[in-house]
């Protein structure tokens, strides 16, 4: 606190703050604390699109090489998403283009992790999420699926859209003073977690949208960016049943063991406590 203290004082001096100014960011933020409820999250848009999300995410996230990369969590994550069977679709209304998303969980040795967890969601193809959207089944395209015994995951959902992040708000008005648009990259979320190691929030990004270099908020990594490679095999499509054509994607992720860690560090304070 006296650190955030000073530094908002500094900054006030060297911008000479003006009441007007002053009086102009209380309204601010108290316009965005207005706009929260329990489907919208003004404060995390404010954090996300000045950047401080992704600050926060990268100093709390510092992973070895051959860790997938995190990115933001955003404001539309809803507990309770139903776990479905290897294979299945997340897709309840049937809008969109199909894409199947499938490749394994490994830890960052290359062993294949079972029973890890994937917990999904995306918008629709109006660039919406569920609770945005009135018109929306419940939990549509959110859900959880468990590896095999090889690591091994797959799922349906569809292909992403980039979409504009809320800005009929205080934070929209911010990013139109600034010069700044406010859209996203097409991309799916995906929190992924298994015991004996550290969880990571992440993305699967579209290869080739427009909007990769100039997210609105920040979250975009160039590990992240993957093909979205269309399918026409009626053959192919039977066995994932959707219809042609159809999106593939296959993308590996990589998990930090939390066990090795753990197990160095009573190691180390035995030997402290046993040699002479």
């Amino acid at each position: 606190m006296t650190s955030l203290i000073n530094h908002l004082h500094a900054f006030i001096r060297e911008v000479e703050l003006t009441e007007e100014e002053w009086a102009l960011a209380i309204q601010f933020l108290t316009r965005t604390g207005q706009m929260c409820d329990e489907k919208r999250q003004e404060f995390i848009l404010l954090s996300d699109i000045t950047g401080v999300t992704m600050l926060v995410d990268a100093i709390n996230h510092r992973l070895p090489d051959g860790a997938t990369e995190s990115t933001i969590f955003g404001p539309f994550y809803r507990k309770g998403a139903p776990e479905l069977p290897m294979g299945a679709t997340i897709s309840q209304d049937g809008l969109g283009e199909s894409v199947v998303v499938t490749g394994r969980v490994l830890s960052t040795d290359g062993t294949p992790i079972p029973d890890a967890l994937l917990d999904v969601w995306e918008t629709d193809e109006n660039g919406l999420y569920e609770q945005q959207d009135p018109e929306q089944p419940d939990m549509n395209l959110r859900g959880k699926f468990r590896t095999d015994r090889e690591g091994r995951y797959c799922f349906v959902g569809i292909k992403p859209v980039s979409y504009a992040i809320p800005d009929d708000g205080p934070v929209g008005q911010l990013l139109r003073a600034l010069g700044r648009h406010p859209f996203r990259p097409a991309h799916i979320h995906l929190l992924i977690s298994a015991n004996g190691f550290a969880p990571v929030t992440t993305h699967l990004f579209v290869k080739g949208d427009r909007y990769l270099d100039s997210d609105a908020v920040f979250g975009t990594k160039d590990s992240l960016v993957v093909d979205f490679i269309q399918h026409n095999s009626e053959e192919e499509a039977a066995h994932y049943h959707v219809a042609v054509p159809f999106y593939k994607v296959e993308y590996d992720f990589a998990l930090k063991p939390l066990s090795k860690q753990t197990h160095f560090r009573i190691t180390i304070s035995y030997t402290h406590l046993t040699l002479p």
